[in-house]
C-alpha cells in the first residue's frame, strides 16, 4: 500500500464530494468526508474489480447501504475509472444525470444496487454473498475457480439501527457467509442527535452473538483500515466480518465535523476552508492532481491484467465443463430476460379435468415444473414452505453445509428476506422467489417497493389471500393487502382463479423482465373454472397474460350485464351468471396491472363502454374497482376486518356468495 498517495486520493475525493454538494446546495456530506480513507483502501487498492467490465461476474461487490452518502461512491467511481466523468460528478442530483441523490441500479456504472432506505443495503449485501456462495458451489471445480469474490458493504448508524439489519445479520451468521464484510461507519452521530440519545447497544457483542467476527478500528487511520480489511478479505473461517470504523463525520469542515450539523449540506459553504484542511487548493473546485490520476490509472491497469488472468481461467473452465457453462449462461439469461417468448409453458402439463385445488397447491405443481426445467430458479421462504407450498422438490436446502441448495430458509424474517432476494436479483446470476402469507407482506413492503423501482424480476408467493383463512381471524385475514400492493408502481399483482390461471400467472412472472410480480394464492380449495364454464386451459393461461379475459361470453348480441371478478370469486360469478340469464358476461381479471397496459381496443373488447350494468366481486377492498365498474355499477367487496369462524362462513357472512351477486345484479337499473 502506498499510504501517502492514498491519503492524497482520500482528501481529493473529499474535495469532489463537498464541491458537488456545495454547487447543488443539496446532499449529505458527512459520510463522504468521514469515510474517505475507507474508500481509498477499497477503490485505490483492495477491490478485485475491472472498471472496464463493470458487470464482471467475479468482481468484488461494494454496496453503499448509507445511500445518502452517494457522493462517496460517485467520487471513487470517477477516480478509479468507471466511466463516471467529471461532468457526471458536477451533474450530481441534476435532472437526468447518472449521479442522482441516492445511488440507483443501472443508472451509473459501478453502482450495484439502489440504496436509500436505511438498512436495505446491508440485507442486499447478504443477498449478494448468498448468490456468490451458491454460484461457487455449483460452478467452481477443483481445476478452475471462477467465483471467489468478496462482498463489501458500508453502512452507517441509521442502517445498523434499522431492524432489517439485525434480521439480515442473523441470517448471514447462520449461513456462515465468510465472504461478507460489513464496514460500520460508527461516527456516533445520527441526523437529530448523538448516538447515545437513542442507542446503548454493544454492537460488537450483538454481532458476535449472531456468529460474526468483529473488529474495532480508527476509520480515519489509513494503515488500520488497510490491515483490517486485508485480514477480513482473506480469512475464510465460516464467520462474516464486521468492522466498526470509528470515524469523524464531516471531517475537515470547521464547526461541522463531529456534530449533527455535519450530516447534511450546510457546511458545504465552507468548502475553501475544508480544502485547506485537506491540503487542496482553496481557489479551485473539483481538483484532482496529476499524481493521483496517474496512480489510479496504474491501479486500473493492474486490475485489467488480473481480469485477463481470470478470463483465461474462465475460458478454460468453459471448455472443460460445457454442461456447467450452458447452465450458468441459461441462469444469467433467465435472471436478465426471463423465460423467452419461445418458451410456451409446455413444461407445465395441463391439470386433470375437474381439478379442485387451492391455488397455493396448483402453484406448487407449476413452480416445481418450472424449477425442473430452469435450474437457475431459486425459492425462499419466511418459515412457511409447508404452508406456501413453494418448496422446490429435489433441489436441496441452501445451508452452511450445502451452498448448492436452491431452497432458502430465512426464518421469520420477512423484511430481510425481501431485501436479500433483491440482492440476489441485483447480482444477476439467478431468478428468485420469496414466500410468506399475504397478510404478512407488509413486513417486507419497503423491499418490494425498491424491487419495483429498480425493475427487479423477483416473484412473491403470497398465500392465504383472503378472509377464507377463517378461524385464525382478522389478524390473518388480508382484506386490504392486495389493494395495498396494487398501488405500488411497476408491481404486477396477479390473483388467479384456478389451477390453469395459476399456471398462466407463474409463466407471466417468469417471463417478466422489468419488475417484480406478486402471486396472490388461496389456502382453500377452489373449483376449476371449467367445472362451470367450458373454458379451455390455454384460454385461461393466455388470458392471464392480458390481465383480463372473457370467462363466460353472453349468448345475446351484446352483454346486458358484466360481472368482473378475480381469484376465488370468479367461480361465484360464473355460478351467479347461470341464474341471471343469457345476456350476462363474466370477466376474470387476475391482474389489473396487465389489463391497464393493454390497448384501448382490447379493453373495449373485454369491457365494452356501452354496457354500464357492471358488478365487481372480490374478497377485499373496493377502492380500485371503481375504474372498471363505472359510476352506474356496483362493487361487492369487504371493507372492514373479518372475524374468526370457518372460512366459508366468513365469506358468506361478508357477502362473498352467489345469492348476493344475484341480488346485486337485480338491483341495478
Amino acid at each position: 500500500m502506498n499510504s501517502e498517495i492514498l491519503q492524497k486520493a482520500a482528501n481529493q475525493a473529499r474535495g469532489l464530494a463537498i464541491d458537488a454538494i456545495f454547487d447543488k446546495a443539496s446532499g449529505h456530506m458527512g459520510l463522504p468526508l468521514g469515510c474517505a480513507e475507507i474508500g481509498a483502501v477499497l477503490y485505490g487498492d483492495l477491490l478485485s474489480i475491472n472498471p472496464s467490465e463493470p458487470r464482471w461476474i467475479n468482481r468484488d461487490r461494494f454496496i453503499l447501504s448509507g445511500g445518502h452518502g452517494s457522493m462517496f461512491l460517485y467520487a471513487w467511481l470517477h477516480l478509479s475509472g468507471f466511466g463516471v466523468t467529471m461532468d457526471d460528478v458536477k451533474a450530481f442530483r441534476a435532472k437526468g444525470s447518472n449521479t442522482p441523490g441516492h445511488p440507483e441500479y443501472k443508472c451509473c456504472p459501478g453502482v450495484e444496487c439502489t440504496t436509500g432506505p436505511l438498512g436495505q443495503g446491508v440485507a442486499n449485501a447478504v443477498g449478494f454473498a448468498i448468490s456468490a456462495k451458491h454460484a461457487a458451489a455449483r460452478y467452481n471445480t477443483p481445476e478452475h475457480e471462477i467465483f471467489s469474490q468478496n462482498i463489501y458493504c458500508l453502512a452507517g448508524d441509521g442502517c445498523i439501527q434499522e431492524g432489517i439489519c439485525r434480521e439480515a445479520a442473523a441470517i448471514a451468521g447462520t449461513l456462515k457467509l465468510d465472504n461478507l464484510i460489513l464496514i460500520y461507519d460508527a461516527n456516533g452521530i445520527t441526523l437529530d442527535a448523538p448516538i447515545e440519545k437513542t442507542q446503548v447497544d454493544d454492537i460488537a457483542a450483538c454481532f458476535t452473538a449472531q456468529g460474526w467476527d468483529t473488529f474495532t478500528i480508527d476509520g480515519n487511520d489509513m494503515a488500520a483500515v488497510d490491515s483490517t480489511l486485508r485480514v477480513c478479505s482473506l480469512e475464510k473461517n465460516g464467520r462474516p466480518k464486521l468492522i466498526i470504523a470509528k470515524t469523524i463525520i464531516a471531517k475537515g469542515v470547521p464547526g461541522f465535523e463531529g456534530t449533527t450539523k455535519g450530516h447534511g449540506e450546510g457546511g458545504a459553504k465552507l468548502w475553501a476552508e475544508a480544502h485547506a484542511n485537506w491540503g487542496l487548493p482553496t481557489d479551485v473546485q473539483y481538483y484532482v492532481s496529476d499524481e493521483v490520476r496517474a496512480y489510479m490509472a496504474e491501479v486500473k491497469a493492474a486490475r485489467e491484467a488480473s481480469y485477463a488472468e481470470w478470463k483465461a481461467t474462465y475460458e478454460a473452465w468453459r471448455t472443460a465443463n460445457p454442461d456447467k457453462a450452458a447452465e450458468l449462461d441459461a441462469g444469467i439469461d433467465l435472471a436478465a430476460n426471463g423465460l423467452c417468448c419461445c418458451k410456451s409453458g409446455d413444461m407445465i402439463p395441463e391439470f386433470a379435468p375437474g381439478a379442485k385445488l387451492a391455488t397455493r397447491a396448483s402453484g406448487s405443481v407449476v413452480q416445481n415444473a418450472i424449477g425442473a426445467a430452469c435450474p437457475g430458479l431459486l425459492s425462499t421462504s419466511a418459515d412457511l414452505f409447508s404452508s406456501n407450498k413453494n418448496y422446490l422438490e429435489g433441489a436441496g436446502d441452501f445451508s452452511a453445509d450445502n451452498y448448492a441448495g436452491r431452497n432458502f430458509w430465512f426464518g421469520i424474517r420477512e423484511h430481510a428476506m425481501g431485501a436479500i432476494c433483491n440482492g440476489i436479483a441485483y447480482d444477476g446470476l439467478f431468478r428468485v422467489s420469496a414466500g410468506t402469507f399475504c397478510v404478512f407482506v407488509d413486513y417486507m413492503r419497503a423491499s418490494i417497493r425498491v424491487a419495483a423501482l429498480s425493475h427487479l424480476p423477483v416473484t412473491y408467493v403470497l398465500t392465504h389471500d383472503s378472509v377464507a383463512v377463517g378461524e385464525d381471524g382478522p389478524t390473518h385475514q388480508p382484506v386490504e393487502t392486495v389493494t395495498g400492493l396494487r398501488v405500488i408502481p411497476n408491481l404486477d399483482v396477479i390473483r388467479p382463479a384456478d389451477e390453469e390461471e395459476t399456471a398462466g400467472a407463474w409463466m407471466c412472472a417468469m417471463r417478466r423482465r422489468q419488475g417484480p410480480t406478486a402471486l396472490i394464492l388461496t389456502r382453500q380449495n377452489v373449483p376449476s373454472l371449467a367445472s362451470v364454464a367450458e373454458i379451455p386451459a390455454d384460454v385461461r393461461r393466455k388470458g392471464v397474460r392480458k390481465g383480463a379475459y372473457i370467462a363466460l361470453k353472453e349468448k345475446t348480441e351484446k352483454p346486458g350485464l358484466i360481472i368482473i371478478a378475480s381469484g376465488s370469486e370468479v367461480i361465484l360469478a360464473l355460478q351467479a351468471a347461470q341464474q341471471l340469464g343469457d345476456d350476462v358476461r363474466v370477466v376474470s381479471m387476475p391482474s389489473m396491472f396487465r389489463f391497464n397496459l393493454q390497448t384501448p381496443e382490447y379493453q373495449e373488447e373485454i369491457l365494452p363502454a356501452a354496457c354500464t350494468r357492471r358488478i365487481s366481486v372480490e374478497a377485499g377492498k373496493r377502492d380500485l374497482w371503481y375504474r372498471y365498474v363505472g359510476p352506474q355499477g356496483a362493487i361487492i367487496s369487504i371493507d372492514d376486518f373479518g372475524f374468526s369462524a370457518p372460512g366459508d362462513v366468513v365469506l358468506h357472512d361478508l357477502g362473498m356468495n352467489v345469492d348476493n351477486i344475484v341480488a346485486t345484479a337485480k338491483s341495478l337499473a
